[in-house]
């Protein structure tokens, strides 16, 4: 049975093992900028199994109107189980109705975003990181 948690403080090895087994493009072997990046989110949700975390959504947010959704991994073996969604959900009961939530895609779960019910922009910019 998966369990999920607001819990702010997590292991950054847990963490980057979750980011490992997702398939996501994190920097998981460097856990001082994973703790850095745990400490700095304003909103944490992982989901767990028999003790061992499974999925987590990391967010950073205002409360008031914007919300960027940083991180959403689940490990390979349990998706399509509806954990990534959920973890959304509750994402959403907690930034509230006048927040609006965003995100960058990872071009192999363009399908997956809105089947979960977000609409694709086409109006956005980034600067890429150098490191």
């Amino acid at each position: 049975m998966i369990t999920y948690s607001e819990e702010m403080s997590q292991k950054a090895a847990d963490v980057a093992d979750v980011f490992k087994r997702s398939g996501i493009k994190r920097p998981y072997e460097d856990l001082d900028r994973i703790q850095k990046m745990i400490d700095n989110a304003d909103i944490l949700i992982t989901a767990w199994e028999d003790g061992r975390m499974v999925g987590v959504a990391r967010a950073i947010t205002d409360f008031s109107y914007c919300c960027y959704l940083s991180d959403l991994a689940i490990d390979r073996d349990y998706q399509k189980h509806g954990i990534g969604s959920e973890m959304v959900k509750k994402l959403q009961s907690i930034i509230g109705d006048e927040c609006s939530l965003v995100l960058l895609s990872a071009p192999s779960a363009m399908q997956y975003y809105p089947r979960i019910g977000f609409e694709k922009a086409d109006h956005a910019f980034f600067m890429k990181r150098k490191k």
